[in-house]
């Protein structure tokens, strides 16, 4: 795998962050999870899974078999992909639930569990209740991502699920912004380069208005 950039987060959810694993923040296009190895960087990055599991799992898993959780992973991006996209703008109404039914197929393959573990020393309560996971496969892998995605169709309001308006971005958002207003990804990306081609806009309209109406 080629050197990549970090990854991009700039969504405000994390399931629409595994969205924006595939964009064009220059030229040309990079997709963050093209290959196994890519798709475990992502997981890092977004801090979903410990290296000390994504290390077993580069240990244990045989030549191909994570690029080919890549394959599953890009498909599953797609997919969720049209759900967003079809839906983004307004609130999910109940019926939507049945277009997500690939999405509950892979949450009931979770093996996650419930623990009691210590508190560090010096917080308010001795024991913590934690969720685990076992990773008894490289699709478990997927688990985490699908987790991220399910918050994002319960917790968020659709309403306010944006494509920036860059002509040629094609990241999404959830506008967390006070009145709702956010326009782009980011302003040192889109918004920025917005703000240069309104610029060279007006210069270039100045330049061709005539002379009495720039006197004028």
């Amino acid at each position: 795998m080629s050197q990549l950039p970090p990854a991009m987060f700039l969504a405000d959810s994390l399931g629409l962050d595994f969205l924006n694993s595939v964009a064009t923040p220059v030229d040309t296009e990079v997709d963050w999870i093209a290959d196994g190895e890519g798709l475990l960087s992502w997981l890092q990055q977004a801090h979903l899974v410990d290296e000390d599991v994504l290390d077993a799992m580069r240990s244990r898993t045989i030549p191909g078999e994570l690029d080919r959780l890549a394959d599953q992973a890009r498909a599953l991006r797609e997919w969720f992909r049209t759900f967003v996209q079809e839906r983004k703008g307004r609130a999910l109404k109940a019926a939507d639930v049945n277009a997500l039914e690939p999405l509950n197929r892979l949450l009931k393959r979770d093996e996650g569990y419930f623990e009691i573990l210590p508190q560090p020393r010096g917080a308010e309560s001795a024991l913590l209740l934690s969720h685990s996971r076992r990773w008894t496969s490289p699709e478990a892998l997927l688990l985490p991502i699908a987790e991220e995605m399910a918050r994002l169709v319960c917790d968020e309001d659709f309403s306010h699920v944006k494509a920036c308006e860059g002509p040629s971005c094609t990241l999404l958002f959830a506008d967390h912004t006070k009145g709702h207003a956010r326009r782009w990804c980011s302003m040192a990306i889109c918004g920025n380069r917005a703000k240069q081609a309104a610029h060279r806009q007006r210069v270039k309209d100045a330049a061709n208005r005539p002379k009495s109406s720039r006197r004028s």
